[in-house]
């Protein structure tokens, strides 16, 4: 169970903000076991195949067919993590959906298209989708400095100009760097924001407001947190991205979860995340 310490105690309503929680790592576990059943009583993965591997053929195509997209395959595929919160809303609604006992068919998954705060979730995801081609600008300019304009002539050299030569050393470190400044900017902003707009009728500074205090209140956790998500991916890519297919979705489900976790019940009658069936 969370440590339910309130960090605010005013009671919810549409102009107050809502109460934020300190959780601990078992409140993860939680989360990871309830985004499991979660995931079992409604797969998805066929769902997420289908959607996985047209965008991964067309960019392999697309890479084949001219080798200048070679230097933003990476940044593309680990730029996906900036708009995760947006992929996963439906899943989130689907959580929702199955907490408070309703039809889970998959199909409710676009009831987020009526959400009251609706206009809010797309100015929301419109943020996301900016940051998203602000990476891969940054990432583009970085490896212009790092090597030059010049187009890599192969694959393989490509290959052997990152993990071999100081200057790719250079490029894995900067990079990496930079991208990791683009995902804790997400995290901080989204990781409790688009969960909570469903659950309540809110506005984008009060989500967006709320996830960062959910972030400065429970620093070590959600860190922690973060680290899941990026392992989960990591290990999820390696067989030929089939992983994805399964952590994307329970990551997805579990996020809804974490949220519950941390932001305590406000107006909406939702069950409490104790009787959540295993």
């Amino acid at each position: 169970m969370a440590n339910e310490k309130p960090i605010l105690d005013k009671r919810e309503n549409r102009s107050a903000q809502p109460i934020v929680r300190k959780i601990c790592t078992a409140d993860l576990r939680d989360a990871l076991a309830w985004g499991f059943a979660d995931f079992k009583a409604m797969p998805t993965h066929l769902v997420f195949l289908c959607a996985i591997y047209p965008i991964v053929t067309l960019i392999a195509a697309r890479t084949y067919a001219g080798y200048d997209m070679l230097p933003l395959v990476f940044p593309l595929f680990a730029g996906y993590t900036l708009i995760g919160p947006l992929v996963a809303i439906g899943l989130y609604e689907l959580s929702r959906r199955r907490e408070l006992g309703l039809d889970i068919s998959r199909w409710h998954a676009f009831d987020v298209l009526g959400s009251p705060s609706i206009g809010a979730i797309a100015t929301l995801s419109v943020v996301l989708m900016v940051i998203y081609v602000a990476w891969l600008l940054a990432a583009q300019a970085i490896y212009e400095q790092i090597f030059g304009s010049a187009i890599p002539a192969s694959i393989a050299e490509f290959a052997r100009q990152v993990f071999t030569t100081p200057s790719g050393r250079a490029l894995i470190i900067i990079g990496c760097g930079v991208g990791f400044l683009f995902a804790v900017v997400v995290f901080t902003l989204s990781v409790v924001s688009f969960p909570l707009l469903l659950d309540r009728d809110a506005g984008v500074e009060t989500a967006v407001y709320t996830s960062v205090r959910a972030v400065i209140a429970n620093p070590v956790t959600m860190a922690i947190w973060g680290l899941i998500i990026a392992g989960a991916l990591l290990v999820g890519s390696l067989p030929l991205f089939v992983g994805l297919a399964v952590v994307l979705p329970v990551l997805g489900h579990s996020s809804w979860h974490v949220y519950r976790k941390v932001v305590a019940p406000g107006d909406s009658a939702f069950s409490s995340p104790a009787r959540y069936p295993r």
